[in-house]
């Protein structure tokens, strides 16, 4: 096992707690009524997918949904509903990423997102006025990257922009599809399920990887 230099954490169900459930019923309080069946967990479909690959805007997005549910939605409707799959960001992940950074690791953020989801992202993210750019070293986010988590270009990006090979790469996602794509690159992984206390696996991983070259 090569030492672990770089570390990437997918955002929902690793760094924050996902909430499905109230995400959905968020969008169907909007008038989507099929929302159960267009929305996932792990990778969008859809519009949704159009937003969070990048292909379409915020704006584009607003007109579709509109569209989809038969009346004008404003922004805010938008962002309220993505906002539904935030339950809540646990202070102890924060911390354990500053740790993380505070020990030389380069730590990065490697997310299937949207504007929206960042709109609130980038300014109380952890509820003391610190936005979510504060935690990491650099963030690659499937809109802005036009490209989505498990399709190997994301990691490529990632690893190019984090100057970090494959085999010293940890990358931390609670989607079992992007592990798999993670690691037939050759990266070293953690699936924790959404909202595991994936702290004490991780440092074991660190620990085992910092033995083997010592």
């Amino acid at each position: 096992m090569s030492q672990i230099k770089n570390i990437a954490f997918d955002l929902g169900g690793v760094v924050l707690a996902l909430s499905f459930e109230q995400a959905v019923k968020r969008f169907e309080e909007i008038g989507l009524a099929d929302a159960r069946q267009r929305l996932d967990a792990f990778e969008q479909k859809g519009i949704f997918g159009d937003l969070e690959s990048g292909r379409i805007s915020a704006e584009d997005f607003r007109r579709e949904l509109s569209l989809l549910v038969g009346r004008e939605l404003s922004m805010d409707d938008c962002y309220q509903a993505w906002h539904g799959y935030v339950d809540h960001v646990p202070k102890r992940n924060l911390e354990a990423i500053l740790s993380l950074r505070a020990k030389g690791y380069k730590v990065c953020l490697l997310s299937n997102t949207n504007p929206f989801m960042m709109q609130w992202a980038d300014n109380d993210f952890d509820g003391e006025g610190h936005p979510i750019g504060y935690f990491f070293d650099a963030m690659y986010l499937s809109y802005e990257c036009q490209t989505m988590k498990p399709r190997r270009e994301i990691f490529e990006m990632m690893l190019k922009g984090q100057q970090a090979q494959p085999e010293e790469t940890l990358f931390v996602d609670d989607g079992p599809r992007n592990v798999e794509a993670a690691k037939a690159l050759g990266m070293q992984t953690l699936c924790p399920q959404n909202n595991e206390d994936w702290i004490e696996p991780l440092e074991a991983m660190l620990r085992i990887s910092s033995s083997d070259m010592g």
